[in-house]
């Protein structure tokens, strides 16, 4: 793909949905880095669920971990993997509290260094609480990249590196929303609804779908 069709898709993205944003709830650096961290193998429906009932009753690192392990946990058993995210939420939260402040820190390499905080997530952080044009490649980003041709790669790391260096600078802060987005409303796994799409005509995908016949 070259860069005059990326640009056209971002322009098109930009158009129809000029500021987009995570659909995790938060109000603080500190709730979105909470989400994120539940988000894992969830979805951002099941993680709000969760986090309005958790984040009424604390919403700070040292209210978190007031609550201890089994008090995170009754908030969110109904999301895959809580056990080990009450864990790795408690651990953070006293990492914050003991060498950032309390503070989320706006660094990779401190993120990084927090439990179960990996790159993805990170880069979630660092873009939607910090505005840092980063991108970070979840299962719909690598599927919509490879798909489309806007920047295919074997792996979330080779996509982000290409996407990082590929997407016109202009674009960079919100790539990672759209991307999303599209992802997960209209350029979906099992059968993308390419008849309703925005950049249909610049995608390189050649299985493009057709709409389903009235009834």
């Amino acid at each position: 793909m070259n860069r005059d069709k990326r640009i056209r898709i971002f322009s098109r993205l930009q158009q129809n949905n000029p500021h987009p944003t995570t659909e995790l709830e938060y109000s603080s650096p500190f709730e979105l880095l909470v989400a994120v961290l539940l988000s894992a193998q969830a979805t951002d429906r099941s993680v709000n669920l969760a986090t309005r009932k958790l984040f009424a009753v604390a919403r700070a690192p040292a209210a978190i971990l007031a609550l201890g392990e089994t008090g995170v946990c009754e908030f969110i058993r109904t999301i895959g993997l809580f056990r080990s995210k009450a864990r790795h939420l408690i651990q953070t939260c006293a990492i914050l509290i003991e060498h950032h402040g309390g503070e989320v820190p706006d660094d990779r390499e401190a993120l990084e260094s927090l439990p179960g905080v990996g790159r993805k997530t990170a880069n979630v952080v660092l873009n939607t609480a910090f505005g840092q044009p980063t991108i970070a490649v979840d299962t719909h980003i690598f599927r919509v990249s490879n798909r489309t041709g806007i920047a295919p790669g074997r792996t979330p790391l080779e996509v982000e590196d290409r996407l990082t260096r590929l997407v016109p600078e202009q674009f960079r802060q919100d790539a990672h929303h759209w991307l999303i987005l599209h992802g997960r409303y209209v350029c979906k796994a099992r059968k993308p609804e390419c008849w309703r799409c925005l950049i249909h005509d610049d995608c390189e995908f050649r299985r493009k779908t057709e709409a389903p016949a009235a009834s």
